[in-house]
């Protein structure tokens, strides 16, 4: 009765609410691309570089937050800064990698670091309280408005757009570069263009659960789905799927109990993961006793 009650509390006050349905439609439109790009950050193996682009993001919104507010530059809005520095780290991180690999870890904590001081330098320099970048940190999905919205659209579209365009030059690159150079791909180019995917995801999430949990929503759900598919497109699918459930029903608990939302997807998509993980774990356990017990009654020959 009290679980009817909260679904019912929460599904009337989406009617009613602008903002709850702002939140719901980001919610949704960063799931696309998560379980898109996810699935490549997966396969590749690239969850810190993709880290070290997200923390980078802070620099880029601290900086438009203090041109807007400081130089009066009112129509640059916070993401915009955020998917030039998302862009500008990806670019970084890549040319590094490619050029000098054994140097990659050293760029990306450079780039982790440097990112989040710059923001800090911004904020501080910024006056008066900079909600929407806080906002942004540990993420509060409520405080999404139109014109983020329409920008959240725009970016999610150009990713699931070039996730289909060039699905087969990046997985060729995700599981086997040498192949894929034997086939003519570009495998420098497609990476670099896998990281700028990357860094237009992590944009998308930083408006869902902050800069600070994106890794978490960027990996869980596709381990999650990755345990329940047979190939990486079925992979993207039903890990889609499950970010928008988690998006959806975080919202709606966070809603109900007065809770973070940005804290409460992320803590029910760990708890999903664990769940996932110990069923795994116990079936394989009961197949395994069953296989036992099946070849101990065979009669001998």
């Amino acid at each position: 009765m009290v679980v009817e009650a909260a679904v019912s509390d929460f599904l009337r006050a989406v009617g009613e609410h602008a903002f709850l349905q702002y939140a719901l439609a980001a919610g949704l439109l960063a799931s696309v691309a998560c379980g898109v790009v996810g699935s490549w950050v997966s396969a590749r193996r690239i969850t810190y570089i993709a880290g070290g682009i997200a923390h980078s993001v802070l620099g880029g919104l601290g900086a438009a937050r203090y041109l807007q507010t400081v130089m009066e530059w009112e129509w640059l809005h916070p993401l915009y800064g955020a998917v030039v520095a998302a862009l500008l780290a990806a670019l970084v991180i890549g040319f590094v990698s490619l050029r000098w690999r054994e140097s990659e870890d050293t760029a990306i904590s450079a780039i982790w670091a440097i990112g989040m001081a710059v923001g800090v330098l911004f904020i501080a320099r910024t006056p008066g309280y900079a909600e929407d970048l806080m906002s942004y940190l540990f993420g509060n999905i409520l405080m999404v408005t139109p014109g983020s919205l329409w920008l959240i659209a725009a970016l999610d579209l150009v990713v699931v757009a070039l996730g289909i365009i060039f699905y087969q030059q990046l997985l060729a690159i995700s599981f086997d570069e040498e192949f894929a150079r034997m086939r003519g791909i570009n495998v420098e180019a497609f990476y670099l263009l896998l990281l700028c995917m990357v860094a237009l995801t992590v944009v998308l999430l930083v408006t869902v659960v902050g800069l600070v949990m994106v890794i978490a929503l960027l990996t869980l759900p596709i381990a999650i789905a990755g345990r329940l598919s047979r190939s990486i497109a079925q992979t993207m699918v039903l890990a889609a799927i499950i970010i928008a459930l988690l998006t959806t029903v975080g919202l709606g608990v966070s809603y109900s109990a007065n809770l973070p939302a940005g804290a409460t997807i992320i803590l029910l998509t760990g708890a999903l993961y664990l769940i996932t993980l110990v069923g795994a774990s116990f079936f394989r356990r009961v197949g395994r006793s069953r296989g036992g017990q099946a070849s101990q009654q065979q009669p001998p020959r």
